[in-house]
């Protein structure tokens, strides 16, 4: 068996979001909580009763919910789903659905900002002679990984259109994934689009699907370009937090050697 992690690391400052979501992760090491360690023991114990004046490493984090790899829940794109039911967040996500085989869209080819469309992935898999299973999780390595920790990362790789994302939900596939910022394209490069021509009906249009059909999307993976297009697992289950439209996901793929 081979682990192959798909997840980044939270960084302090790494400049690959908009600056109200960039991670801040202050690091408290052994000997700046020995004051902190000696307060439960009062009484007991002073710093020089700890093995070199040591206390315990620990980091305080503050983070979006949408910081490094991260499961996006229905709600995250709208109040409901399916037509009119409420909308699961990250808690109410059935566990069943973030661990299945994994299939990998290679589609790094394509310039920076490409909206994805149905035709393009069915012809990928007509190309590479796979028929997607209800259940398989689908990654996208889109072209923007390489971009990781620079500012260029937010506007990089390709994205999914609503026609590509309910072409995937229609063959069962209710958990896909993506190496860029977002599922869709780059929001700057939307923000271009509707400035130019006015329509509305682009903007964050592949999220939207959820208004319409349930589905999860796994945004900020790394390594799909160590990936056979096929023949791996994923598992992909998020952080439990109450009533958020996402959770912080450790994804891993999981080959047969």
């Amino acid at each position: 068996m081979k682990i192959i992690d798909l997840s980044i690391a939270i960084e302090n400052d790494l400049p690959s979001d908009p600056p109200l979501q960039i991670p801040k992760v202050q690091y408290l090491a052994h000997a700046d909580t020995a004051e902190m360690m000696t307060g439960y023991f009062k009484g007991l114990i002073e710093v020089s009763d700890l093995p070199g004046g040591n206390g315990w490493a620990v980091e305080m984090a503050m983070l979006s919910t949408h910081s490094g790899t991260h499961l996006d829940a229905p709600y995250h794109y709208y109040p409901t789903m399916n037509n009119g039911e409420p909308a699961w967040t990250i808690d109410q996500v059935p566990l069943e659905w973030c661990i299945g085989s994994g299939v990998k869209v290679d589609l790094s080819a394509k310039p920076d900002g490409y909206r994805i469309t149905a035709d393009d992935l069915e012809q990928y898999f007509d190309n590479v002679g796979y028929s997607l299973k209800p259940g398989d999780i689908v990654l996208l390595q889109s072209g923007a990984a390489p971009y990781w920790g620079r500012e260029e990362y937010l506007l990089a790789g390709a994205g999914m259109s609503a026609a590509a994302t309910h072409w995937l939900i229609d063959r069962g596939i209710r958990v896909m994934g993506t190496d860029a910022w977002s599922w869709d394209l780059p929001l700057a490069l939307q923000a271009e689009q509707f400035a130019r021509n006015g329509d509305s009906s682009i903007i964050w249009e592949a999220h939207r699907v959820g208004r319409e059909k349930a589905y999860c999307h796994l945004e900020k993976l790394t390594n799909l370009d160590r990936l056979p297009v096929s023949g791996f697992q994923v598992i992909c289950f998020p952080v439990k937090i109450k009533e958020a439209s996402a959770g912080w996901c450790r994804a891993v793929a999981i080959l047969d050697r």
